[in-house]
């Protein structure tokens, strides 16, 4: 009789144990989902305004031929938008987006390689995106910034972020919510740290300085020690030269590429977009 109460108390324990087990995973998998939908809808709104530079860059070169060199870039900025949103879509936890930024960078520097090819002036050279909002593109200058209680930064800037900060304006800042409120995408707390990461870390050309205030410990920046596993490694090659080379918008929001040949048929094999440029 003993015996049989035994088991029965080893089997009530037991199912105890299961369901809390249970409850235990379903609410670690509720937070980082929690965690992941920011970072994740961050991410779409980066990949929607790729996929709008792109329409107007095929209205910019309609009707234009392009050299070998600019269908390159071309096709290299097109790849990088559909890899954006492959990355994109399978992102399962808020690191993940540091794949996406990098290909998001990499496919505005072809962007403006195109740009540079069709008015026949140098390639850039390839330098940082806009600290201020990503978005912006390729900077043009370093520029003094120091954010509200924070210490004064060398940060890149785009021409117009550039002059403003220079004329004592408020640059045209990417923000995230943080709670109930909007804040620079900077301090918006570890979760944003990869977003940063993507565009600044990997051969940054900017100072190891600012290389490891995005990576490390930003103190008055508000990433804190939001760099994780990405840290040392990176950080260290932030201080190199970049190199020479070369809404939500996670549903479809923008219907097809724009209807039109690239390059008004001057693009040979590439053909019409028709409906597959959906973003």
């Amino acid at each position: 009789m003993e015996l049989l109460v035994i088991l029965a108390l080893l089997a009530i324990l037991m199912v105890a144990l299961g369901v809390s087990n249970r409850r235990a995973q379903a609410r670690e998998l509720t937070r980082r989902a929690a965690e992941l939908e920011p970072v994740k809808k961050l991410a779409y709104e980066d990949i929607t305004a790729l996929g709008t530079e792109l329409q107007q860059l095929d209205a910019e070169v309609r009707g234009v031929t392009l050299d070998e060199g600019a269908r390159s870039d071309y096709q290299r900025a097109l790849d990088a938008y559909e890899d954006a949103k492959a990355s994109g879509d399978a992102m399962s936890r808020p690191d993940d987006i540091r794949h996406v930024t990098e290909i998001l960078d990499d496919g505005r520097y072809a962007i403006a390689c195109v740009r540079a090819r069709v008015a026949g002036e140098p390639l850039p050279t390839r330098r940082p995106p806009c600290f201020f909002d990503p978005r912006h593109g390729l900077s043009v200058a370093d520029v003094d910034y120091a954010p509200p209680g924070g210490a004064v930064r060398a940060v890149p800037a785009c021409a117009l972020d550039a002059e403003r900060v220079r004329v004592g304006a408020d640059p045209d800042v990417r923000t995230v919510m943080t709670g109930s409120r909007r804040v620079p995408y900077w301090q918006g707390g570890p979760a944003y740290a990869p977003y940063a990461a993507g565009y600044f870390a990997a051969g940054a050309g900017m100072s190891l300085l600012f290389g490891g205030l995005l990576i490390g410990s930003m103190g008055g920046w508000g990433f804190g020690d939001a760099g994780g596993d990405q840290g040392g490694a990176d950080a260290g090659d932030a201080g190199g030269d970049y190199g020479d080379g070369g809404g939500d918008g996670g549903g479809d929001a923008g219907g097809d590429f724009g209807g039109g040949d690239l390059g008004g048929g001057d693009m040979g094999g590439f053909g019409d977009f028709g409906g597959g440029f959906d973003f």
